[in-house]
């Protein structure tokens, strides 16, 4: 008996919950990220959505951010 393992999807939306888990923040610090437009999101019926480019681009800002 033989079991297929697959490799996980690679998203292209995430929900805040998901996108919080990838970026290893809090739920209520993306919402607030989100609320203050450093973290883009789309708005599906009632549903908000983060695009993987925004979490990228969100990430690489970071690093430009300077350090204190």
């Amino acid at each position: 008996m033989s079991t297929a393992i697959t490799a996980p999807v690679d998203r292209l939306l995430y929900k805040p919950e998901e996108a919080a888990e990838a970026l290893a923040l809090g739920r209520s610090t993306v919402y607030e990220l989100m609320a203050e437009g450093a973290l883009k999101y789309i708005k599906l019926g009632r549903a908000r959505r983060i695009r993987r480019a925004e979490l990228e681009a969100f990430v690489a800002a970071l690093a430009l951010l300077p350090h204190r």
